[in-house]
């Protein structure tokens, strides 16, 4: 590894609010990671999805792993990091399950190619060792000049 863990995480652009990664467990610089975030029980949007019953939203799901994808990408030793990096399309993504307060979501990142600005990354995340998410996301940013 090129640089520690916690720098890594430190690269996600995301507020405390919209973070889905609570520890990087592995990172190959811009190849692959792994991750997790524990439902805390206390998010926001647990309340109204579903009263009661609260579940981790599925796009969040999609979201988190994209934030993964987005670290690996950034950490490329060979390629500069890209300005203002955001998750632009999504394929093939299938929701099985999910997750509740208290557990561990396990996300997995697998960068599959790179196109100038276009980042394109193979994304899944487990519950208990049971995949609850799978598929591609696009990410996009804008290339940034040299020295910036």
């Amino acid at each position: 590894m090129n640089e520690p863990l916690a720098e890594a995480l430190e690269r996600l652009p995301h507020g405390p609010g919209f973070r889905f990664i609570d520890r990087l467990l592995t990172l190959h610089p811009g190849r692959s990671g792994e991750a997790t975030y524990r439902v805390k029980g206390d998010e926001p949007f647990l309340s109204g999805h579903f009263p009661g019953q609260p579940i981790f939203p599925g796009v969040l799901l999609v979201e988190a792993g994209a934030q993964l994808g987005g670290i690996v990408a950034q950490s490329d030793p060979e390629i500069a990091p890209l300005k203002d990096l955001r998750l632009t399309s999504i394929r093939s993504v299938k929701i099985t399950g999910t997750a509740r307060p208290g557990e561990i979501i396990h996300l997995h990142a697998l960068i599959t190619g790179r196109l100038g600005n276009l980042v394109q990354a193979q994304v899944k995340a487990a519950v208990e060792g049971m995949i609850v998410m799978q598929g591609e996301v696009t990410l996009s940013g804008e290339a940034q000049p040299v020295g910036g």
